[in-house]
């Protein structure tokens, strides 16, 4: 069951608090593939890469598997604390050592989703305002 969109935003911007997570914002080639991809393609490429990435037991390179940019998913991952299964510990409150039930997989796809599609509109909002 999809996490609500209100809980969503307030982990969100409690996360959003922290010095290193508050830097990420989606910028230049990451911002234009998430507008053009568009949210349903997004949110089966977060599905793809937390699958392969961060769901297994004991992910390969776990702390250094996610990239800083490159896709609007690794942005997301950054500025979300799902970027390895240690910020997953400590900021949703997802154990290591065992791999991500489908139920929290879906969850990390939502934040991730989420922080895009506000990001998106974030730069919509102050590209009219130009």
């Amino acid at each position: 069951m999809p996490e609500p969109t209100a809980r969503l935003d307030q982990r969100l911007d409690t996360i959003a608090r922290h010095p290193f997570r508050a830097k990420f914002h989606l910028r230049g080639r990451d911002r234009a593939t998430a507008e053009l991809t568009g949210p349903a393609t997004l949110r089966r490429h977060a599905y793809d890469l937390i699958a392969k990435r961060l769901a297994p037991a004991e992910p390969y390179k776990d702390g250094r598997q996610t990239p800083y940019r490159g896709h609007p998913v690794f942005v997301a991952q950054h500025a979300t604390a799902t970027c390895c299964r240690s910020c997953l510990q400590r900021w949703h409150r997802i154990p290591k050592g065992r791999q991500l039930t489908r139920a929290e997989r879906a969850y990390v796809v939502d934040v991730i989703c989420r922080w895009i599609e506000r990001e998106v509109a974030a730069g919509e909002t102050s590209a009219r305002h130009l």
